[in-house]
């Protein structure tokens, strides 16, 4: 699940140049010694994990957790969970970036990120990233349940190879990288009952659905330098948006229905029925309005929107969920 920091997009009818502050690394043998004793080697081995990234995947599994606990939950068992997907999403976030250094150093947004800079080496940055993941999927196999190590071992392989690998070849790379995207909660889920029952795949399509409008938005506003990093996102090949914004309208109008499921498997409560319809209607609106007017202002009114929607409606499954 990729969110970005905003920043001033390039124009919309710049041609992709060269990046001053792009370098080729040629320390792959591994960072320096004095730099890897420095206050700033320790930001930097953080900074590959993206500890954003991490947060909004643990609050998906927390609430796959606890709705699948009912009430039932193991302080313990609830922490182990969260130390294994932690350790696993921030693997996948390293190997990501391992996989696609070339292209980060093309990127304005990624040219100064820890591996296209050159201030950590190839090769640790692979070790740091298998040993994390490892060590996270050890953790959830031993602890929680094996088949929450096992869905998390499939998000590490979608995100880190899968999805990184397509993200140069196809358009399609966006709906499968919502796949891994989506499966936290599964993972919580699993921890939780031991089991992937419809209840699970119910938060998965809730997750999955809302990436598109979410990752369309980001994908539209930073479009040129996804083209100059050689990233085929679909704004890319899609100049006058028409397409991206018709996606983003379809899967946010899918959405607002997928969103009621939990009430209708007995999951979550009126209250909670009625929240996530204003939520879903909101973030439709959001979408429509990039799709009226394709521009860069209202791409970041529907990113706005996605911020908004996910944690909500999050929220209200925790507040009024039924008993199991």
């Amino acid at each position: 699940m990729n969110t970005a920091t905003p920043m001033a997009p390039p124009a919309a009818d710049a041609r992709p140049r060269p990046l001053p502050v792009a370098v080729e690394v040629t320390r792959d043998r591994g960072a320096s010694a004095s730099a890897s004793a420095t206050p700033r080697a320790l930001d930097d081995y953080i900074a590959l994990t993206k500890p954003k990234i991490v947060f909004l995947v643990l609050v998906t599994v927390t609430v796959g957790y606890l709705l699948g606990a009912r009430g039932g939950s193991s302080p313990l068992w609830l922490a182990a969970t969260l130390l294994g997907t932690g350790l696993v999403a921030a693997g996948g976030s390293v190997w990501n970036q391992v996989v696609e250094r070339p292209r980060d150093a093309r990127m304005r947004r990624t040219a100064r990120r820890p591996l296209p800079s050159g201030r950590i080496g190839m090769r640790n940055a692979a070790l740091f990233g298998s040993a994390l993941t490892a060590l996270g999927l050890a953790v959830l196999a031993i602890g929680p349940h094996p088949i929450a190590a096992a869905v998390a071992g499939v998000t590490f392989v979608l995100y880190a190879f899968v999805y990184t690998l397509l993200k140069p070849v196809t358009t399609l790379n966006t709906a499968i990288g919502a796949v891994p995207g989506a499966l936290p909660p599964v993972i919580g889920w699993a921890a939780a009952t031991g089991q992937l029952s419809i209840e699970a795949w119910a938060l998965f399509l809730i997750v999955f659905l809302w990436q598109f409008p979410h990752f369309l938005a980001i994908a539209w506003i930073y479009r040129d330098d996804y083209a100059r990093g050689g990233h085929r996102m679909l704004p890319c090949v899609d100049p006058f948006g028409v397409l991206t914004a018709r996606q983003a309208v379809g899967h946010a109008l899918v959405l607002v229905p997928v969103g009621l499921l939990p009430v209708a498997i007995g999951l979550a409560g009126p209250f909670y029925f009625v929240g996530a319809m204003l939520l879903g209607l909101y973030y439709l609106a959001g979408a429509v309005r990039f799709w009226q007017h394709v521009s860069d202002a209202t791409a970041r009114r529907l990113l706005g929107a996605s911020f908004l929607y996910l944690p909500a409606i999050l929220l209200l499954l925790l507040l009024n969920p039924l008993p199991a």
